[in-house]
């Protein structure tokens, strides 16, 4: 699976519009760091990805073996340590209108842990930049 994101940032600090197939969204930086905070920064945008591929996993799921289930909510924390290039996601997940077992928890935990963000953060990962 090929996905191609496409960012355009023009002289406007750090204003960028991001466009993947025929959606488009916005990032920028926090006020602090020079930007008018007008969208995600680029850290919350990899916390979203987690997140919500998190979420959809579980539904997929859950709808599958017809668990009652009217809400999952997924918190991600991502604590970034420059320094010694180390990151720490924190998910926290948690169910609304539901009773779920202990099995059930349990199989719902590996499979948090199987939706594919989750398994491309966790694999190995490699980054080619090309200028054109």
């Amino acid at each position: 699976m090929v996905i191609t994101v496409k960012a355009s940032l023009g002289k406007e600090k750090y204003y960028t519009e991001v466009v993947a197939g025929e959606n488009t969204l916005i990032t920028d930086e926090p006020v602090d760091k020079g930007g008018q905070n007008k969208g995600f920064n680029p850290f919350e945008i990899l916390a979203t990805s987690l997140a919500s591929c998190t979420a959809a996993t579980l539904r997929m799921y859950i709808d599958r073996k017809e668990w009652n289930v009217e809400k999952i909510n997924v918190e991600v924390e991502l604590e970034n340590f420059p320094l010694t290039q180390r990151t720490i996601f924190i998910t926290n997940i948690s169910f609304e209108g539901a009773s779920l077992d202990d099995e059930q928890m349990t199989r719902l935990h590996k499979i948090a842990n199987a939706c594919p963000v989750h398994k491309i953060l966790t694999n190995d990962i490699e980054i080619l930049t090309k200028f054109s």
